[in-house]
């Protein structure tokens, strides 16, 4: 009882106000705040980059330097407000666009004890995920529930899949070091397992190959093997889309996300939480 007296306390019309301007899309304001949060991400990737150019003038290095520190301390107040207008902050700190923004701002931060950390802001660009719910492009929302329910679907197939094309490499990597040796190039089973994945995925390197007819002979199944291996995980996780995709009502969701525990996807017509049951502002 205390716990919900000091929700319903800390839920105050500011607060829901915020909610809505920050974490949905579905108002004018709302949209003009996501748009905006894009367009200053695109700006911060192209100063990241072009950060890393060794040609660019130092006057102009300068400049860059500059903005992307106002762009973190941008991005910095847009975090702590995030924290701050949702009812359960570490929550939010966790889920995974919570963690994604956090990572936007930390490097700059952290550059200033370990220099060239700031190249790590590239992981801003998957702030640009939220386009999704800036254009309300519900469509695309509900086929990524649908490969998302997939793979969740295959994930015991493709598992036991991965152990056997790990059991095959193991295998094919102790024979190949057995019949080439040192002198081909096989100077351990590490070696020749690296050999066998980069054979097995079809991908040839050619940095190490076998030089005896029982070695190529080996290599020639393997090489077929492999086209074989590509098909299988490739045919799982589409006989579970065609299921998914059955199974998936037509159903319109909106950017509406619970000020509660953070959940979003919920259907046009929902008043409660999908997750916890929250009312949905």
């Amino acid at each position: 009882m205390t716990d919900s007296r000091a929700e319903q306390s800390a839920d105050t019309p500011w607060r829901r106000r915020l909610h809505t301007i920050v974490f949905e899309a579905d108002t004018p304001a709302g949209r003009w705040f996501d748009a905006v949060l894009l367009v200053l991400i695109v700006v911060s990737l192209v100063v990241v980059m072009l950060e890393t150019v060794p040609s660019m003038p130092a006057a102009w290095r300068r400049g860059l330097r500059a903005a992307e520190w106002v762009l973190t301390a941008v991005f910095t107040v847009e975090y702590l407000l995030r924290l701050l207008i949702v009812r359960r902050p570490l929550v939010y700190a966790g889920s995974f666009f919570g963690l994604v923004d956090m990572l936007a701002i930390l490097p700059t931060w952290v550059s200033l004890i370990f220099p060239g950390a700031q190249a790590l802001l590239a992981v801003r660009v998957l702030r640009l995920l939220r386009i999704f719910r800036v254009f309300k492009l519900a469509r695309y929302l509900s086929e990524a529930r649908v490969i998302g329910d997939a793979l969740r679907a295959s994930s015991r197939k493709i598992a036991v899949f991965l152990f056997t094309v790990s059991t095959v490499v193991v295998v094919v990597g102790a024979l190949m070091y057995l019949i080439e040796g040192p002198a081909n190039g096989f100077t351990s089973i590490p070696v020749s397992m690296y050999w066998a994945v980069v054979t097995l995925t079809t991908v040839g390197y050619g940095d190490i190959s076998p030089a005896t007819g029982l070695g190529q002979a080996v290599a020639s199944l393997v090489m077929i093997l492999g086209y074989g291996i590509i098909a299988v995980p490739t045919g799982i996780v589409t006989a579970e889309l065609a299921n998914a995709g059955r199974k998936l009502e037509a159903q319109q969701i909106n950017t509406q996300v619970c000020a509660h525990c953070g959940a979003d996807d919920h259907r046009s017509d929902s008043k409660f939480c999908r997750h916890c049951g929250a009312a949905l502002h």
